[in-house]
């Protein structure tokens, strides 16, 4: 079976596909710097004969190319995660985004590896149509906002990827994946529903930011994992760019309502301006809602968990 490294294989997503892959019998090397990923996704993984950890960043052109030469596929997944984050880090995020993609595509170059590129729908900017489908228009807001500076890094690493398939034929996959959620996600880094639900089962109050109108639509990371493992899987999806989603929409409002309702908490709603919870100026979209008929239409791809079920999970796993 292949041997996989899997940048930021430490972090929420990263540690449940490294874990993925090694149920099908692949090797897999994971690569991260801890800097929003941890030890504890996959100290479960560490007595595994077919699993490597290794602590760096892709930020390390040499430590990269060593890696990427010994792998027979790049899933890349290392990036600045969470609005918080990318927030109070702009530069860092900038780098990792940009720089850290750029030596990852240039090691699979030189090694000829197929690269599996993790996209957000971030991308989308401030697109606020019914779904979302991949040739839709970005629409941005102004450079002094820190947020959009991480769409723009993501469009990059996109043009990146199709230029090295376009011009060098690599093989690349890109994946625009869309509010991902499950076990080992930290609100830490403004992740809504695990910061929803540890406040709900401490019996604080649940902070909406703005007035929790916003249209959202949150995914299981086995779905994720699972329509990522498929499509790497599949020669016609390379060169081509699909959304990773579920398509079961909610507000935040409704969201805070129903983990309430779900944990029998007396906590209360609280609404935070954004500028209070952000930066001056801070800028969030009304509706993001993916189109997958694409990745429907070529590898199956269906969402199997449903919000309830998805909450239902994340919840146990907070109260274990």
């Amino acid at each position: 079976m292949a041997h996989a490294l899997v940048t930021g294989g430490a972090g929420f997503i990263g540690s449940h596909l490294s874990e993925a892959l090694l149920a099908r019998g692949h090797r897999v090397t994971a690569l991260d710097d801890l800097s929003t990923g941890s030890r504890e996704n996959i100290k479960h993984l560490q007595d595994n004969p077919g699993f490597e950890f290794v602590l760096g960043t892709v930020l390390d052109e040499g430590a990269v190319d060593k890696l990427v030469s010994r792998s027979e596929i790049v899933y890349h997944m290392a990036a600045a995660v969470g609005v918080k984050y990318i927030i109070d880090n702009p530069l860092a995020s900038l780098r990792i985004n940009t720089k850290g993609t750029e030596n990852v595509f240039e090691a699979a170059n030189c090694h000829k590896r197929k690269v599996i590129l993790a996209s957000t729908s971030e991308i989308y900017g401030k697109n606020e149509k019914e779904s979302l489908s991949e040739n839709d228009d970005r629409i941005l807001g102004s450079t002094y906002i820190s947020r959009w500076g991480y769409s723009c890094t993501k469009a990059f690493d996109e043009f990146l990827a199709l230029a090295y398939w376009r011009e060098k034929k690599l093989p690349v996959v890109i994946l625009r994946f869309f509010n991902t959620c499950g076990p080992r996600q930290t609100g830490e880094y403004g992740m809504v529903v695990p910061r929803f639900i540890r406040a709900a089962l401490l019996g604080h109050p649940l902070q909406v930011y703005g007035d929790g109108k916003q249209v959202r639509c949150f995914s299981c990371v086995d779905d994720i994992v699972q329509g990522t493992l498929a499509l790497a899987d599949h020669p016609a999806a390379e060169g081509q760019i699909f959304n990773l989603g579920s398509t079961e929409p909610i507000t935040i409002e409704e969201l805070a309502q129903r983990i309430i309702m779900m944990t029998n908490s007396a906590s209360t709603i609280q609404y935070i301006p954004y500028e209070q919870a952000y930066e001056k100026g801070f800028e969030d979209l009304r509706r993001r809602v993916p189109d997958t008929s694409k990745a429907r239409h070529l590898v199956g791809f269906e969402p199997k968990t449903s919000l309830n079920e998805l909450l239902r999970w994340i919840i146990e796993c907070f109260e274990q």
